[in-house]
């Protein structure tokens, strides 16, 4: 009996550890994008040191002063590394933890805030906007503006903007502080600002005040890059009843494991944030604490306590946590489990959603750029990636066809220096399959 029990015990404690194994085979790879060798993803590991190459040289001929890159293909990825410095003068390394203001590359995720609680039957996309911020009702063009006195004259707007224009920015709302001559000053005499670098504003306080302000043409006839993102942050808001920093940790950070993605960094994680760097005719330099760009702009924003949630541009993030973001995103709208998405919703938000013509030549979503056949045959993407990056020089693009996830991330503005198109050429050539 006694020899019963011992082994019973025994095939007890194989079961438990067996399970006790798979359960942390589990959990690791539910959350991570695990690092293989490249060339069992189709990579070539001798190619893949021409990037290697690449980055540093660019570095050492200080056209810029340090980056990260990453790459990840079918789920796992092949290169992650960390270029120069994050502090030239004190030689500090760059590391590939480091903390990026990402800029406009926080619409992407706003965009899938809003398509989330369309999912849940909140809006439609063709709804007029005002139907829930009633400041944008009884839209209006500019027809004539002047720019001596900053005065205008308008013409009625053949409609109501939609939810889906600002998706497409295609609203005909301008950009404050870098748009057009019109839109920086029309929007400066208003007290309308671009949402990031600034202190003392509210999001639904200056949304509020743009919502009355004429378009500057007629709804979805044109491709107009500008505040769009951010009244679909304030739309979050309304909807949810959460402020669209809640959201996001709530309903997309949390569930995909991007524990180092904020407005305003926890101070604990300050002294990871990348240095804002600048270029101008004697070459690279720290950009000062403050500068003017109509308004005051505060070089180390994400430090500070601040409380305008820019869904247009407020998010700092490191290139790890964006590439869960864009994996989700590869995956048809699921990571490790967590479904953000229906794989349709993801399908609407990556195929062009503008009119021909309304961007040139190339196409839109919701959201994110398409890459049209003409631009694959320039650059070495393929037709159908989506791609978009930030003002301060980061950049992502996801290529489905190759199940490709990559990024390149720098802080610096402005440059002149082209690293994007490079990089991407630098990825393509290392494919093997």
């Amino acid at each position: 009996m006694r020899i019963i029990l011992l082994f019973m015990m025994a095939l007890q404690l194989a079961v438990d550890v067996k399970c006790q194994n798979s359960s942390t085979t589990l959990t690791t790879s539910t959350k991570t994008l695990p690092s293989v060798n490249p060339s069992t993803e189709g990579f070539s590991v001798e190619r893949l040191k021409r990037i290697d190459g690449a980055i540093q040289s660019w570095v050492d001929q200080k056209k810029m002063n340090g980056a990260v890159a990453l790459i990840a293909r079918n789920g796992k990825i092949v290169y992650n590394k960390a270029f120069g410095y994050d502090d030239i003068n004190k030689k500090i390394p760059m590391r590939s933890d480091y903390i990026f203001r990402i800029a406009s590359q926080t619409k992407a995720i706003t965009s899938v805030a809003v398509m989330m609680l369309f999912e849940e039957g909140k809006f439609l996309l063709n709804d007029p906007v005002y139907k829930y911020i009633p400041s944008f009702k009884d839209a209006k063009v500019i027809d004539k503006f002047n720019p001596a006195d900053t005065t205008w004259t308008t013409i009625p707007a053949i409609r109501q903007i939609t939810i889906r224009d600002l998706l497409t920015h295609t609203s005909g709302i301008g950009y404050a502080q870098i748009g057009s001559k019109e839109a920086n000053a029309m929007y400066a005499k208003n007290n309308v600002i671009g949402g990031i670098g600034v202190e003392g504003y509210n999001l639904a306080d200056v949304m509020k005040r743009l919502g009355p302000l004429p378009l500057f043409h007629q709804p979805g006839t044109k491709f107009t890059y500008g505040l769009n993102t951010d009244v679909l942050g304030y739309l979050v808001e309304v909807v949810s009843g959460m402020t669209l920093d809640e959201f996001f940790k709530k309903r997309i950070f949390e569930p995909l494991g991007m524990n180092d993605t904020y407005f305003f960094l926890p101070q604990n994680k300050y002294d990871r944030l990348v240095n804002l760097y600048t270029e101008d005719s004697t070459g690279l330099h720290m950009m000062d604490e403050t500068i003017t760009i109509q308004n005051k702009f505060i070089r180390d924003y994400p430090k500070t306590k601040g409380s305008y949630f820019s869904g247009g541009g407020g998010l700092s993030s490191t290139i790890y946590d964006y590439a869960l973001f864009l994996q989700m995103m590869l995956n048809g709208g699921e990571l490790n489990g967590k479904r953000l998405l229906s794989r349709n919703t993801v399908r609407m938000m990556t195929m062009n959603q503008i009119v021909p013509g309304a961007r040139g030549e190339q196409e839109f979503g919701l959201g994110f750029g398409i890459v049209t056949e003409k631009e694959s045959g320039i650059t070495s993407w393929t037709k159908g990636s989506f791609e978009w990056g930030g003002m301060f020089a980061t950049t992502y693009w996801v290529d489905p066809k190759e199940k490709l996830v990559c990024l390149i991330y720098r802080n610096i503005w402005p440059t002149s220096f082209n690293a994007p198109d490079r990089y991407k050429t630098l990825v393509y050539q290392a494919l093997t399959d």
